[in-house]
């Protein structure tokens, strides 16, 4: 088999887990040189430095790729994240409800959602169910210092430094093969509309490939610039599209626990997030420019912290929310900005480029011919995802019942919510979310309508869908009960005399041995990671 090369054109975050993943997956860690790896990145475009929460899928890249844990860790100021806690989202009161990754089922069946709507709801949903929320109110790791002997694992993500992230993930994979390559880009040479042949540096350089990753960003050097492929907008459906952003050091802003969540806090225009690491808290306010000037939103976001903030810089990031209209086309693919951007709400920032490298591993194209089929089906993949996030993030903001300001008003209208989310929720008003709620499968070949499956078409026409790869029903009902979906139907339906909300005792068992077993976040980054002790760091009895 011929060797293939990749270029990737971009580095930073997307850039480089796409190098380390291509390189992890297709040359077995570096073992192997079945494809060829250069990433081209200029030495003069500055890096967005902000803290960056992550889902569990990041562990799987990390194992792909060939990442010890606790070096990643120490190398990116990270930490372990078992939770979004959202804050003032359902009114504006401190009310919070927890989205853990982990849950406990009854099974065969699983009643949780219907059972907890027919009593008293006088317990938090996710709390019925799941261990994690309280483990996260008591600010405990997710690991034992020793060895594991509490049952079934904990799942967890990482808060982590993303330009650290960055870097590590560099250095890694350029002693494992992949050739790094720092030269601006100035020309891209084309064959025809859809195929690249090569691009030119400041440095004299052609560099081809028989694949090019566009990782510039919003430029979109290569897929817009030079492919030409449009941008679908979907701000219609999410207002946000600014940040203003600060850190906050431990030095001075230690707030006596290392938090095991993120904390996304709903303000009067948007939302905050908090998100904690080994040496500070990196805080960004994400708001909507037609509801609050950048002076107000700076205020509100130093107001969130409190006093002493006066001599720390904030700085402002303009986005834009919508996808690529198609991230593959000819022999480009779009990973990371340049193939669109949702805001983070649910830390899908790296995930969504952490999928495109996956994705693309799996549908690699080891010649030209297969090209065509591939791009389609990872074109569809690519839509069904990105939509699912966009109606997952949708869902947070139409289901306030918020009214104290307009930005919160006006999320709730009708036009404001998609279509998709619309129909979901007419559905679910019917029936309780479950699995079989999520389904979606079409390959060339496969007729569009109809019963004929004899065409040879490469192009899926179907409306994208949700598939349920992310988010199963479980995570839909955390969020749906956890803002009062059904608040009123329930009363109606069941009547006031209900019987009081019910925990299984198997969580109350799981409680239990975590108050016994379960170090304190910072204690175990401390022992673990060398993490440095802050003066008022929290340390329960028998946690010295």
């Amino acid at each position: 088999m011929q060797q293939r090369k990749v270029l990737i054109v971009g580095g930073g975050s997307a850039g480089w887990m796409t190098a380390a993943y291509l390189n992890g997956a297709l040359n077995k860690q570096g073992t192997e040189q079945n494809v060829l790896i250069e990433l081209l990145e200029s030495p003069d475009i500055p890096r967005i430095s902000v803290g960056e929460a992550t889902i569990p899928s990041m562990r799987h890249l990390l194992a792909v790729v060939g990442v010890d844990e606790r070096e990643f860790m120490q190398a990116t100021d990270a930490t372990f994240k078992q939770s979004i806690k959202y804050c003032n989202w359902v009114h504006n009161d401190n009310s919070f409800y927890h989205h853990p990754f982990t849950s406990m089922r009854v099974q065969p069946i699983d009643r949780a959602g219907s059972d907890w709507l027919q009593s008293d709801r006088s317990i938090p949903f996710m709390e019925t169910c799941s261990a994690q929320p309280i483990i996260c109110e008591m600010g405990l790791a997710p690991l034992m210092l020793g060895k594991w002997d509490m049952g079934s694992p904990l799942n967890y993500a990482y808060h982590m430094n993303a330009q650290k992230f960055a870097d590590y993930l560099r250095d890694f994979s350029t002693a494992r093969g992949v050739v790094h390559t720092l030269a601006n880009l100035t020309d891209v040479e084309m064959q025809g509309d859809d195929k690249i042949v090569a691009v030119i540096t400041d440095q004299q350089q052609r560099l081809t490939a028989d694949l090019f990753v566009d990782c510039t960003g919003f430029k979109a050097k290569l897929i817009e610039e030079k492919m030409g492929v449009g941008f679908e907008d979907c701000s219609q459906w999410l207002l946000c599209d600014r940040a203003v952003i600060m850190h906050l050091p431990y030095d001075k802003f230690y707030p006596g626990m290392v938090r095991p969540y993120t904390t996304a806090t709903a303000l009067s225009a948007g939302w905050i997030w908090d998100i904690p690491m080994q040496n500070q808290r990196s805080v960004g306010y994400v708001h909507s420019s037609q509801f609050i000037s950048k002076q107000q939103a700076e205020q509100e976001m130093r107001a969130y912290q409190g006093p002493g903030t006066e001599g720390l810089t904030a700085r402002f990031v303009d986005f834009k929310v919508g996808r690529r209209q198609g991230n593959w086309r000819g022999n480009c693919v779009a990973i990371g900005l340049s193939g669109g951007f949702i805001e983070p709400l649910e830390s899908t920032g790296l995930y969504l480029s952490d999928f495109g490298a996956v994705l693309l591993a799996e549908h690699f194209p080891y010649d030209d011919d297969s090209m065509q089929v591939l791009a389609g089906r990872y074109n569809r993949l690519m839509a069904n995802r990105f939509y699912e996030v966009l109606d997952f993030i949708n869902m947070h903001y139409c289901m306030t019942k918020r009214t104290d300001t307009a930005f919160w008003r006006e999320v709730q209208k009708p036009e404001r919510i998609t279509e998709r989310l619309k129909a979901k929720l007419a559905f679910w008003r019917i029936k309780p979310p479950s699995a079989h709620d999520f389904q979606d499968q079409w390959y060339p070949g496969m007729a569009t309508s109809g019963t004929d499956t004899t065409s040879s078409q490469t192009a899926d026409s179907r409306a994208a869908v949700d598939t349920g790869g992310l988010w199963n029903h479980e995570s839909y009902e955390c969020i749906l009960y956890g803002m009062g979906f059904l608040e009123q139907e329930c009363q109606q339906r069941y009547g006031p005399e209900l019987a009081p909300s019910g925990v299984h005792p198997a969580i109350i068992q799981r409680l239990q041995m975590a108050r016994q077993k379960l170090p304190p976040h910072a204690i175990w980054l401390n022992r673990v990671l060398d993490m440095p002790q802050y003066p008022t760091a929290y340390r329960p009895k028998g946690w010295v």
